[in-house]
This record gives structure tokens, sequence and C-alpha cells, in this order.
């Protein structure tokens, strides 16, 4: 029988506690540290309130609350404020609320007078149910991080992208370009070529209409495409308009082919059919948000980014540096990606 604790030194006890946003993934995770998931009583009431309860002891535990924000976005958040809440009042040592996909996360910036900073918020209402610190994989800009009053493990997916991309252009990494959907991701895209060995970099001129959620515009490519394999990364695909649009300008600019990467695969509305029509050689994404079978078509393919959370929570666990999970690259071992 596999424990739902793992024990620690000096009286240190692991405990991984989910939502119902996306329970595969906890799943995933515990089974990387080798322990169950806590089970947890969970429901709704006939008016839409959540009800939580543990069903074991979590007193004097380091308690990982798993919940990506994800499917009924406004009820992931509360249900995971509810959860933390239960902890604090149940003596929990020391709680991480752990964010695949932080909800709220693009609008980290004013764009126009009169408009809120809703991750600020998130933020905030975590850290006032009871959070001691918050764990989050790409958030959409880096600096988001400073509004937690406390500390913030921001766990990047590019080293597992990274390594499947290198094994499925490998011994023509010579022809890969890596190209941002924006001028925003330019510093990640930088990163991406370094990481694949230096190649040329290029971005596409994007225009938005800030008054038409989800409505941007692809204007033409900066920097030289022509003949490359291009790899298309971003940290999220909604809708997909953005990302369909930089395919359709990267083919008309001469890209040989086209290899969209993102962390996040939210999959709104008409994105699955826009992606399965783009064109695109294939589109890779991990899996911090469940994505449906009904979701999935040929040419996607999903990672798993359980080892990468179950690495950094151990880190966290055992004091240790999350840094460091990030110094070397991970190694494929056909079972998932494990680090060095």
């Amino acid at each position: 029988m596999v424990s739902a604790i793992l024990e620690g030194q000096p009286n240190k006890n692991l405990i991984l506690v989910t939502g119902r946003s996306h329970p595969q993934l906890a799943k995933d995770v515990a089974n990387q540290l080798g322990i169950d998931v806590l089970e947890t009583t969970a429901y709704d009431f006939a008016n839409g309130e959540m009800y939580v309860r543990y069903t074991q002891s979590v007193r004097g535990a380091d308690v990982f609350v798993l919940q990506s924000h994800a499917g009924d976005v406004n009820k992931a958040i509360m249900e995971q404020l509810i959860m933390i809440d239960a902890l604090k009042r149940a003596s929990a040592r020391s709680i991480t609320a752990v964010c695949p996909l932080l909800g709220y996360s693009r609008q980290d910036k004013k764009h126009l007078g009169r408009e809120p900073i809703s991750c600020r918020l998130v933020f905030d209402m975590l850290r006032v149910a009871g959070a001691d610190r918050v764990m989050s994989v790409d958030l959409h800009a880096a600096q988001s991080q400073g509004f937690f009053n406390g500390p913030v493990d921001h766990l990047i997916a590019m080293p597992v992208l990274v390594d499947y991309i290198r094994d499925r252009f490998e011994g023509n990494l010579g022809n890969v370009a890596v190209v941002s959907p924006d001028a925003g991701r330019i510093r990640v895209a930088e990163q991406w070529a370094q990481r694949l060995g230096g190649g040329p970099l290029a971005f596409v001129h994007k225009t938005r209409d800030i008054n038409r959620p989800n409505h941007a515009v692809s204007n033409r490519v900066v920097g030289e495409v022509k003949g490359k394999d291009c790899v298309l990364v971003d940290d999220l695909i909604d809708t997909a308009g953005t990302i369909v649009g930089a395919c359709d300008v990267l083919r008309k600019a001469g890209a040989k082919s086209v290899t969209v990467v993102a962390t996040h695969g939210v999959l709104s509305g008409p994105a699955v059919e826009r992606l399965r029509n783009c064109g695109a050689r294939e589109v890779v994404l991990t899996d911090t948000v469940p994505i449906d079978e009904s979701k999935r078509f040929d040419g996607l393919t999903v990672l798993s980014i359980a080892p990468l959370l179950a690495s950094a929570i151990t880190a966290v666990f055992e004091d240790g540096s999350v840094a460091r999970l990030f110094d070397n690259y991970p190694v494929h071992h056909g079972q998932g990606f494990l680090f060095a």
C-alpha cells in the first residue's frame, strides 16, 4: 500500500492534494514522488458553492496543493483557495500552491486607464487564503512573481520541450530557425535558439486590438526564415488566432516547415480546428492543463510536465535548490523527462 505521506527528516512530512481541475496530473506527480494523492472530499452545493474536507490529518505537514486554473477558471481558483484555507485551519506546517497554469496571468499590467491588474489579485488571494509559497510553470511575464509577498518557484518547461525538439530535428538542427509569435517573447526565443545550437532568430510583427479579446493580426516576419524549419514558440495557446496567423505569415515568407511549441494548451473555442488546419508540421504542448481526447488530433504531441513538478516539489521539501534543476538538461528515458 503506497502512503499518501512522504516522510522526511527531521520530522517532516510531504503531502500532495489536488483540486478537481486536473486530477490526472496530480496522480502523475504523485507517482513520480512515490506516494498517493491524499484523498479529499469535495463537492458542489446546489447553488454552486464548494465544500472541501481532507480525510486524514495534515497537522505539521508540508502540503502542496496542485490545481491548474483551467476549464472553469474562476471555479478552479476558488476551489484552490478553499483547500488552502482548510489546510491552514488544520494546522499544516507549510502550504505551497502549485498552479501549473496560473489563472489571469495574462492580465499582469494596465494597457488603459481603469483596468485591473488581475494577476496581482490572484496572488493576493492565494496569500490571504494561507499559501506560504507559489509554484507555477511559465508565467506570462516572469516579473509578475513580484506580486506575491513570499517565495515563488517559477518553473520553465523549456528544457522538456527543447529536449523533444532536439530529438525531432536530430542531425538537422543547423536548418532550424526559432520564431517568436510577437515581439514580447523575443527573449524566450533567444534562449531557445541558444539551446538549439545558436541558429537564426525571427519574430512575427503583430498588432492587437485591446478592445477585442482574442483578436490579433500577424503582419510580417522580421528575420530570415526562407527555407528554414521554423520552431514557433509561445507560452500559451488559447483560441490559436496568434499562432495560426504566425504560421500563415511564415509560410508566405518561404519557411520549409513550421513546428508549433507551447507550454499551456488551453485550446478554447475554435483552437483545435484552427491548429488542425494551420499547416504546421507538428504541434507540441505540455499537460499543464488537461487536454481531452476530443481536442487531440493527428500531429498533436502532449508531453508530461509531471517529472518537472515532482522534481521541484522534492527540492522545496528537502530545502534544496529549485534553480539547480535547470543547470542540466533533462535526459529522455522513453517514460518521461527526468532531470540529470
